[in-house]
């Protein structure tokens, strides 16, 4: 949160006055229809000493959207999900700027008016021919809806942050010694040896009936949970508000059907709307289905049977779901899977003897210090060796010996040394920038952890539930 405002404060105060003047021509356009009557409503979220209104929402929140292009927008009025995900972001961005806010009450900071004055001036939308113009400044302030005060506060707000935060952008120094040190465990390599045990090599029976029942009792194939469901859907154009409000209100009808005891049936009925029932399925194997989206069927998943979901807003209009039955996840049947065994059982007779092979091998490494049909390979992290005795050789201390797992294969691995690499000025160069970003993320962090102890976050929930319909 606060390294976006980090971003902004960083940035010069006109492109900031850009965004508030497009706010004017572009803006929400029915903030009322969502806001109602909770705008009247005198706070929303308190941060420390600063509170949040309704009103200062609506307005942030129509800035943000102006910054969106059309189709942006777009999503936003019709996909829940994304709506949802773009109001958190506003008021998460509300409430890092009031934390900001306090500290920089809290230690002291002023604008005074000769410093807004002259910032004011320096302004190139407000000049001609590069002089400051009265007539000018006076009438982009009137077309984004800004009083001359209102302006004023806003942009001593902007300056006080960018004094809070102007530290932050500060580079931090990487010392040489811990920029070696990453350099040389990212692009050092190690001497190994190795041998490759492959499951393959080893030659197994055919398995009888009880060998199959006691494989099958530790490793049952599960038939996953199938549920049935059924759904209403009242279509409506989610981008119009009065397409919207009818679809809405012809859904709480049949919502107050449906919890009067009316079935779906006859509450879809009722408002003649669409009444679809699904066949059994899987989380993971859904019918096609424009309104089973990943969201909704994972929210189909942690209801209980005979219950149904609230009125669902989705980009086709509102939608209320059903769980009609649900069929528990099971063990299949041994007979109807048995011939499918056979090859998994073989893999695990030969997986067990390759295991037997490799673990010999590394008996006598330890015992002689050689390691049988073995491999030499200077290797990276990347490069050299099978991917799974990279892992190890890196993930291990030199002189270690151990049997690392495949596959397909058990490998018996010994690392050998290590080798410094060779330094190159464009690779260290990098990496110190690289460490230098890691660093100042973590002093943001750490940072912001401190104002969020320090401004307590006290939220409304009268008004919230208003605005948010209860989330």
């Amino acid at each position: 949160m606060l390294e976006y405002l980090r971003d902004m404060s960083n940035k010069p105060i006109a492109k900031v006055l850009i965004g508030i003047l497009m706010f004017s021509f572009v803006g929400w356009g029915v903030a009322e229809w969502v806001l109602s009557n909770a705008s009247r409503e005198s706070t929303m979220v308190q941060v420390g000493d600063i509170k949040i209104t309704p009103g200062q929402f609506s307005s942030e929140k129509s800035r943000e959207m102006a910054r969106l292009s059309k189709p942006q927008q777009k999503q936003i009025y019709t996909d829940s999900a994304v709506a949802t995900a773009f109001l958190d972001k506003v008021m998460a961005d509300l409430i890092s700027n009031a934390m900001v806010e306090n500290r920089a009450q809290d230690l002291g900071f002023i604008v005074t008016d000769k410093r807004i004055a002259m910032e004011i001036r320096m302004f190139p939308e407000f000049q001609e021919k590069g002089v400051f113009s009265p007539e000018k400044f006076e009438r982009l302030l009137n077309n984004a809806g800004f009083t001359e005060e209102q302006f004023a506060d806003y942009l001593r707000n902007q300056i006080l942050r960018s004094m809070v935060l102007g530290s932050m952008s500060v580079p931090v120094k990487v010392s040489n010694f811990e920029a070696l040190v990453a350099y040389n465990s990212r692009y050092g390599e190690r001497l190994i040896e190795y041998t490759q045990v492959k499951f393959s090599d080893f030659k197994v029976g055919v398995p009888n009936d009880e060998s199959l029942r006691e494989f099958y009792k530790k490793n049952p194939k599960m038939i996953p949970e199938t549920r049935v469901v059924s759904y209403v859907m009242i279509p409506a154009k989610m981008d119009q508000p009065d397409s919207y409000d009818a679809g809405y209100t012809r859904a709480q009808k049949m919502e107050d059907a449906i919890i009067s005891g009316e079935t779906m049936s006859a509450a879809a009925k009722s408002v003649k709307a669409k009444f679809v029932t699904l066949q059994a399925f899987s989380k993971n194997k859904k019918p096609i289905d424009q309104l089973l989206t990943d969201s909704v069927v994972e929210k189909l998943f942690s209801m209980d049977q005979g219950l149904e979901s609230e009125i669902t807003e989705t980009k086709q209009g509102f939608v209320i779901f059903r769980v009609e039955k649900i069929n528990p996840e099971y063990a299949a049947d041994f007979k109807s899977v048995k011939d499918s065994l056979i090859s998994a059982w073989k893999t695990e007779e030969q997986k067990k003897q390759a295991y037997l092979r490799a673990n010999n091998l590394l008996m006598d490494l330890n015992k002689t210090k050689i390691l049988k049909d073995k491999k030499t390979a200077t290797v990276s992290r990347a490069n050299g060796a099978p991917t799974d005795v990279l892992v190890a050789a890196f993930g291990q201390p030199v002189g270690n010996n151990s049997i690392v797992p495949g596959q397909n294969s058990f490998y018996v691995l010994s690392i050998k040394k290590e080798i410094s690499p060779k330094v190159d000025n464009t690779k260290m160069a990098a990496l110190k920038k690289e460490l230098q970003s890691m660093k100042q993320r973590e002093i943001m962090e750490d940072y912001n952890s401190f104002l969020m102890r320090e401004y307590r976050v006290k939220v409304n929930q009268k008004v919230v539930k208003r605005l948010f319909g209860g989330k």
